[in-house]
């Protein structure tokens, strides 16, 4: 398990992939580690913890998450 404390490139990437794994959304696709960088770190966390914390989500929710992350997103 990962430390997710620190952070680190390995740690958004680890997050990211079990976000996307977890919500199975097809669209995630196109968010990747390297869109993200340790300025939005605590932010990333919080998501992370949320989508771990739940079981299922309703579209919306999926949705909210996705537009979420897609704001954390750099270089917009």
């Amino acid at each position: 398990m990962n430390n997710l404390s620190e952070k680190s490139v390995e740690n958004v990437e680890f997050m990211i992939e079990a976000i996307k794994e977890k919500l199975k959304v097809l669209n995630l696709g196109a968010i990747k580690p390297s869109h993200f960088d340790e300025e939005m770190y605590e932010e990333l966390k919080d998501i992370y913890d949320l989508v771990m914390k739940k079981n299922s989500f309703s579209p919306n929710e999926m949705q909210a998450l996705v537009e979420e992350l897609g704001n954390l997103r750099k270089n917009k």
